[in-house]
């Protein structure tokens, strides 16, 4: 599977993460570890995100731990994308 994976480390809830892409329309997800391992098999997973056709993508992790920003692009497309965490002062 095509996709970008970019690791967030640990985060508190409610932190924003900010996804902008290039290229084409694509799935974000907001994945926890136990839930990007899902991911990764194929299998079923959970995740914060969905499906979008506009950039920048703001969403909030909704609690803490370990966390992944992950971009699927269309099939057989190429996204290009970068991440920002903007912690709560």
């Amino acid at each position: 599977m095509n996709y970008l994976k970019f690791p967030l480390n640990s985060q508190k809830s409610g932190t924003t993460v900010e996804v902008s892409m290039t290229g084409v329309e694509s799935d974000v997800f907001l994945i926890d570890s136990t839930n990007l391992s899902a991911f990764e098999r194929g299998g079923q997973f959970s995740y914060v995100g969905g499906h979008y056709k506009a950039s920048p993508v703001r969403l909030r992790i909704p609690s803490s731990g370990t966390w992944t920003a992950v971009v699927v692009p269309g099939v057989g497309r190429t996204v290009h994308a970068s991440v920002k965490v903007f912690v709560d002062a």
